[in-house]
């Protein structure tokens, strides 16, 4: 089975700060990290490798950064790593995120199965893999928590839309997994001085001239742009002590004045 993971590298969620002036997060307030969500596809990936076998195909765009991420994903299990870096893929929303991804797979060739994160923690919107389905003219099944049967030409697959729908799809197609989906493994080192070694591929916007329209790609390509970034105020819980003997009209008539009692 020829499988394809799309991830990306995203700043760890918890430490980042957002520029509310220009509508975007600061990349470089925040240590860089592989899309959790992405390493729970990745192992989805490895797990029918085990089963079937062939070859797992890693796939990113971002800057040249992004090669720790994917470097990561070699050390564990994955067979070729590829990175789309390239200033005209910049300010992608995330159409022209998924037309850019769309098209490398164009490339690439030959696949039965793509499989992403159910979303990224930077954007969490959830779109690009679908998008990628549709730009590709392939089926889809969004947040896969569980792949019940593997064959050769089609999946049987637990979709979790709130509701738990059970879905069989043909193949080639594309799934997205949510974290529930199982437990990733993590590399030894042995894999990872191993993946240091290994190469990986660099395209470029011109590699991807004949398969695809290059205004398509980056700001260009993009349908969406943020307008304004608000963020909220963190306001905690605040508490009223009332004393002596009157505390219980006082107490009333808070909760008059909040129309929490008549």
């Amino acid at each position: 089975m020829e499988i394809i993971v799309l991830i990306k590298q995203v700043p760890d969620i918890e430490k980042v700060r957002f520029d509310a002036e220009k509508g975007r997060i600061d990349r470089s307030s925040a240590p860089a990290e592989t899309n959790p969500f992405d390493l729970n596809a990745l192992e989805a990936a490895i797990q029918l490798k085990e089963k079937l076998g062939g070859s797992i195909t890693v796939l990113s765009m971002g800057p040249k950064q992004a090669e720790s991420s994917l470097r990561d994903a070699l050390a564990r299990g994955a067979d070729k790593a590829i990175l789309l870096t390239d200033g005209r893929f910049a300010g992608a929303d995330t159409l022209a995120t998924a037309y850019t991804l769309a098209t490398a797979i164009k490339k690439l060739g030959r696949f039965d199965l793509i499989i992403c994160g159910e979303k990224t923690v930077d954007g969490d919107t959830g779109q690009v893999g679908p998008e990628v389905a549709e730009f590709l003219g392939i089926p889809h099944v969004a947040y896969v928590s569980e792949i019940r049967e593997v064959h050769q030409d089609k999946l049987l697959l637990i979709s979790d839309m709130g509701d738990k729908y059970l879905v069989e799809v043909k193949l080639p197609a594309l799934i997205t997994v949510t974290k529930d989906l199982n437990t990733p493994r993590l590399p030894s080192l042995r894999d990872v001085l191993k993946a240091r070694k290994k190469e990986i591929e660099v395209w470029n916007a011109d590699a991807l001239s004949d398969y695809g329209d290059l205004d398509g790609f980056g700001v260009k390509g993009s349908k969406t742009m943020v307008v304004k970034v608000v963020i909220p105020s963190e306001k905690g819980r605040k508490g009223i002590i009332f004393r002596g003997e009157d505390a219980a009209e006082k107490l009333l008539e808070v909760l008059r004045e909040n129309r929490l009692v008549n």
